[in-house]
């Protein structure tokens, strides 16, 4: 069947907000058409071309970010910290693997989150559940869970401000390698991880110096004192999606893009075949993911993959696995056999949050740092035992110091503590400390691999 921005419409459709008001939302859409795109076209073909090479193993895709952005919480300052986060955690997978680390932020568009149930009740009082700032309010009464269409128009707003800082921080300055040490954050700067991370900051100062010595540093050479940041979130709001869905005319490319972010994802409970959110994904050029959970078959998901991806284009789509640590080695080599047999190129990359949350015993929604890790041990033996490759991460983290994941060798949160900073408007994030321990667990394993690899190589 033909494609357009539209076809979606024609589908079942699943995940999306119900709006009183139809006029009201056919008026939003049409004010959203009019907006200027937030990213262009050669910016998504360039992170294409990376994810390209990590399909092939010559890179690591390092993707996270807010389980759901916040409108309230919006500050440069957080901004900052989440960018400085992904430098920091960059420059240990870079240094750990010997390959470059491709950087895309769960930021500048994740507002929207599908729920479990579409209603939520507290001391017998049943409301619409919270779906994500640019659908309702998270405060729990009748109107702020009323689905606003009006609400479209303020995330991209936001994620347009957002952006515009980003792009600054990634080519003003901050990202200056030889700015290594100023990367550290403030509540990580005593801790074990912050002199891990030191250590190796000291010995990109000495490859620097012999560098200058050279004549090479980052006042002559760009790629020292720039960074790549690319931006992604669910496709969830189709509505808002093909509002910024432009047919390409500036590069020798053609087609449709997703002006919205550089690449977005199709989730877990969005991925019907014959549904709307695969039918949108299919017709446009950005790099895509594709959640896989452990209710995933594999019939399924080759379907999935031929629909998503028929010209079988590197760097295309990503395969993102979320089984949970308990399910990971039963459930994920036998899909990573089945698409290398089948001659696919996709990217493989692993979120070990979405299959690993519970609920404490005071209530809050969490997650246990062992499990998260464990998962992430568990992708890289998979990989391993198939002869694949383990291509990237994708997490939920943040530059604050919240109290939201329980455990961690550096700075561990109890489950006493998680009343102590939980800011979460929806599922609970890594903090800094407990992202670089994931960030150093991941080089050692690379590592581990890429010595492995030699290894193999010298005795042949």
């Amino acid at each position: 069947m033909g494609w357009t921005p539209n076809s979606w419409r024609e589908l079942p459709i699943l995940q999306v907000p119900e709006y009183d008001d139809q006029e009201k939302l056919k008026s939003v859409e049409a004010k959203l058409a009019s907006m200027p795109p937030l990213v262009f076209a050669g910016e998504v073909m360039a992170l294409r071309e990376r994810l390209a090479d990590v399909a092939m193993g010559k890179a690591f895709l390092l993707q996270g970010g807010d389980c759901a952005e916040s409108f309230d919480d919006f500050s440069a300052n957080r901004i900052r910290d989440t960018f400085k986060l992904f430098l920091q955690m960059a420059v240990v997978l870079t240094f750990g693997a010997s390959m470059p680390v491709i950087k895309v932020g769960r930021i500048a568009g994740q507002f929207a989150k599908p729920r479990s149930s579409p209603v939520e009740v507290i001391d017998g009082v049943e409301l619409p559940s919270y779906r994500g700032d640019m659908v309702n309010g998270n405060a729990f009464t009748p109107a702020a869970r009323i689905p606003d269409p009006m609400r479209m128009l303020e995330g991209y707003h936001q994620s347009a401000s957002t952006l515009n800082l980003l792009r600054a921080f990634a080519s003003g300055g901050l990202a200056d390698l030889e700015k290594v040490h100023g990367w550290t954050l403030d509540f990580i700067s005593d801790s074990s991880q912050a002199k891990r991370y030191e250590e190796i900051a000291s010995q990109i100062d000495d490859c620097l110096n012999f560098m200058h010595a050279c004549g090479i540093s980052s006042k002559t050479t760009l790629p020292l004192r720039e960074t790549e940041f690319y931006t992604s979130h669910e496709a969830l709001l189709l509505n808002y999606e093909e509002a910024f869905t432009r047919k390409d005319t500036l590069t020798n490319e053609g087609g449709y893009f997703s002006t919205s972010a550089h690449m977005i994802w199709i989730g877990d409970r969005t991925r019907q075949i014959d549904g709307a959110h695969v039918e949108y994904m299919r017709g446009i050029k950005n790099p895509i993911g594709l959640k896989c959970g452990p209710s995933m078959e594999i019939d399924d998901l080759l379907r999935l993959i031929e629909t998503l991806n028929p010209d079988n284009a590197p760097g295309k789509l990503t395969l993102i696995s979320r089984m949970g640590a308990d399910k990971i080695m039963d459930k994920l080599p036998p899909m990573l056999e089945a698409v290398k047999a089948s001659g696919f190129d996709v990217v493989w990359c692993s979120d070990p949050m979405h299959g690993n949350t519970v609920k404490a015993s005071s209530g809050y929604k969490t997650r246990r740092v062992n499990d998260v890790l464990g998962e992430v041990a568990g992708f890289f033996n998979a990989h391993d035992m198939v002869g694949t490759h383990p291509g990237g991460i994708h997490f939920e983290m943040t530059g604050s110091d919240v109290t939201e994941c329980v455990g961690g060798d550096v700075q561990s949160v109890s489950e006493e503590d998680l009343s102590n900073r939980y800011h979460t408007f929806c599922d609970p994030r890594l903090n800094a400390n407990q992202s670089l321990e994931l960030a150093f667990l991941i080089a050692d394993l690379l590592q581990k691999r890429r010595g492995t690899k030699d290894g193999l190589a010298k005795a042949s």
